[in-house]
């Protein structure tokens, strides 16, 4: 174990290379860890030496990403063992989503007190370019368990502390949800703290639910009540966490009476679904009482609306878009909405989600989110060229991955 006069040392060397760093700039260069002096450099132009707490995300925002969240049921299944965690090492566990907010955390005594006074909580931004250098921010930035101690931090509010974070990840796509991080008192560092943040983040990995099915569709006794409804890259209901058996059209039917809450005429509903198709009215009247069949009669006539709650994963991916959050944005997007559909309005708004995720991902080629993207998009070579461009000569896990992308589209 590292000594007390050892961690003395070692932590009047950073606040010296930080304060060299203040006030000369790159004077701190080779007397800190590079991805330290990178994201130093990130956070110099963006935070004020002198910030107090970091900034809080809307409180409702952070409440429905949360609730929507595999995350969340993950988390809940190991709870105890996270808060026992945290008291038996007067730790704060806090877990975040891919832009690095956090979404749910627990402190022991101590912790929890420094922790609420810096905004440390539920609701907190903990970007690099909100508060600073921090272990949460690298390890979601790299995808690679992260420390930073002390000074390495760049914003004072937290030179007294040390912190290991690491990335947690969709068991099986691979996709990075977010980061949990362990917190406390620089003068506790101990060795083990990486390790332990790596076994808790595949202790949540392992509690996940079955991500087979889209962010937010509950699964089993977990279910709530209403309809979630995938459209994007698939096509899949489930009605109070049952699967529904619809054929082609039913699903197109139900998939515009979902993203039109408000309800649809006869007429309004014909016209999105078959344009200037020559099928009738009863045609249509028809489709519609299978479906009402199928979902127990909670679908109201004149207009035609569900009378359940619904969730739908294109509201989720364009609400995350709207909020900047690019990362849980392609993390949620599965692809072409209904491929194959040939309703006009459904083509239109595949349309309109497809050059929405593109065009944020060209003007902020964020390298996890580009990676998770070619998976669905292969041939999208300009997505995985700006990428490159935007990381230049900076190493990133991600790198060999769209060099190979981007090889095997060009032959």
């Amino acid at each position: 174990m590292t000594s007390v006069e050892d961690l003395y040392g070692r932590r009047l060397e950073v606040v010296r290379a930080w304060t060299a760093f203040v006030e000369q700039g790159d004077g701190s260069v080779g007397r800190v860890r590079p991805e330290i002096l990178r994201s130093w450099r990130r956070s110099a132009p963006a935070v004020q030496v002198d910030m107090t707490e970091a900034p809080l995300a809307d409180e409702g925002d952070t409440r429905a990403f949360w609730s929507s969240s595999p995350l969340q049921v993950a988390v809940e299944r190991v709870e105890s063992d996270l808060r026992s965690t945290a008291d038996d090492g007067d730790l704060v566990v806090a877990v975040t989503d891919p832009q690095v907010r956090i979404l749910w955390t627990y402190g022991g005594r101590v912790m929890r007190r420094k922790a609420e006074a810096v905004n440390f909580v539920v609701g907190g931004r903990w970007d690099d370019v909100s508060v600073g250098t921090n272990a949460l921010d690298l390890a979601c930035r790299t995808g690679a368990p992260s420390m930073v101690f002390s000074a390495e931090h760049y914003a004072p509010i937290v030179h007294g502390w040390v912190c290991w974070a690491a990335p947690v990840h969709d068991p099986r796509t691979g996709a990075q949800l977010g980061v949990v991080d362990l917190s406390t008192t620089w003068d506790r560092t101990h060795p083990i703290g990486l390790a332990t943040a790596r076994m808790v983040a595949r202790l949540i990995e392992t509690a996940m639910p079955d991500t087979r099915h889209p962010i937010g569709v509950p699964q089993g006794d977990l279910a709530v009540p209403g309809l979630d409804l995938a459209l994007l890259g698939t096509a899949e209901a489930r009605l109070d966490g049952q699967r529904l058996l619809l054929n082609r059209r039913q699903t197109e039917i139900l998939a515009l009476l979902a993203l039109h809450p408000a309800g649809l005429s006869l007429e309004h509903l014909h016209s999105l679904l078959y344009g200037d198709q020559a099928v009738t009215f009863s045609t249509l009247k028809a489709e519609v009482s299978h479906l009402r069949r199928a979902l127990g009669g909670q679908l109201a006539s004149r207009p035609y609306r569900l009378t359940m709650p619904v969730r739908v994963d294109v509201d989720v991916v364009l609400a995350l878009l709207r909020q900047g959050q690019l990362r849980a944005a392609v993390a949620a997007y599965g692809g072409d909405l209904l491929p194959g559909t040939e309703a006009p309005a459904l083509v239109e708004l595949g349309d309109v989600v497809a050059v929405a995720v593109r065009e944020a991902l060209l003007a902020d080629p964020q390298p996890d989110a580009v990676a998770r993207y070619v998976e669905l998009a292969p041939y999208d070579t300009e997505v995985v060229e700006a990428c490159l461009a935007h990381l230049g000569d900076q190493p990133h896990p991600a790198k060999p991955l769209l060099k190979g992308r981007l090889a095997a589209a060009s032959r």
